[in-house]
């Protein structure tokens, strides 16, 4: 046996215990859900989330935002783009410090969440009702996890 080859007792190792691996298809089975639901409106669940964290009194900046979503800049302007030019979001010079930008909703993006909302409610009763255990101590593991 070569020194440079996994056992493939290794693969069904990860395959079973993985805590990443188990996260990752969880998150990409629930976003696809979340996608399909949000499709009428035309926005994806990724894009759901983002809009939501906008969603304040005050236009947040794209720091606070990053940080929140767990983003790099570079892939959270990346986020954006599309939604600009939905003319969901607005991004501005913040007046406060002229090199960093603030982020807001427009009016239309406002009406759009406020559609998405709903859906999002029903769709996430509907994941929380199907968990085993307690849905709140799942959330508390993410959370610690993160």
């Amino acid at each position: 046996m070569r020194d440079n080859v996994v056992p493939y007792e290794i693969t069904h190792l990860v395959r079973d215990t993985c805590l990443c691996l188990h996260v990752q298809r969880a998150a990409r089975a629930l976003a696809r859900r979340f996608d399909e639901a949000l499709r009428p409106l035309g926005i994806t669940s990724g894009q759901f989330s983002l809009m939501m964290s906008l969603n304040r009194p005050e236009p947040p900046t794209i720091g606070s935002v990053s940080s929140l979503l767990a983003m790099d800049r570079t892939t959270l302007t990346a986020a954006l783009k599309p939604l600009e030019r939905q003319g969901l979001v607005s991004v501005t010079v913040d007046e406060k410090d002229r090199r960093g930008r603030r982020l807001a909703l427009t009016p239309a993006g406002q009406e759009v969440l406020s559609r998405a909302a709903p859906i999002w409610r029903a769709g996430h009763h509907d994941v929380e009702a199907g968990l085993p255990g307690d849905p709140e101590a799942l959330r508390v593991a993410l959370r610690a996890l993160a």
